[in-house]
């Protein structure tokens, strides 16, 4: 179990290193700018159906909003799959 846990790191590691390695000028963008310059392409006059209500003060705060809002979500994830888990276990225990 702990091998198996051990080379699924490291690929994670691997994984994570090999587009910052071999792609060091490149620029890696969210979704939302690249949304944004489609759509200009396609229709230069559109409007946007409504704006933001507020807007982080920098893009550092607005990346850690979003890394937040992540680990919150896996938070949830987590304690869910733990808790079934548990449940699953307890439940065998029984038996």
């Amino acid at each position: 179990m702990f091998k198996k846990n051990l080379l699924l790191l490291i690929g994670v590691i691997v994984l994570a290193l090999l587009p910052i390695l071999f792609l060091q000028d490149a620029e890696f963008g969210g979704a939302d700018g690249e949304a944004e310059e489609a759509i200009t392409e396609i229709a230069a006059n559109y409007e946007p159906w409504f704006t933001a209500i507020w807007e982080p003060p920098s893009g550092e705060i607005e990346s850690l909003l979003f890394v937040l809002q992540g680990v919150i979500g896996a938070l949830i994830i987590g304690y869910f799959i733990g808790y079934m888990r548990g449940k699953h276990t307890k439940d065998h225990a029984k038996n």
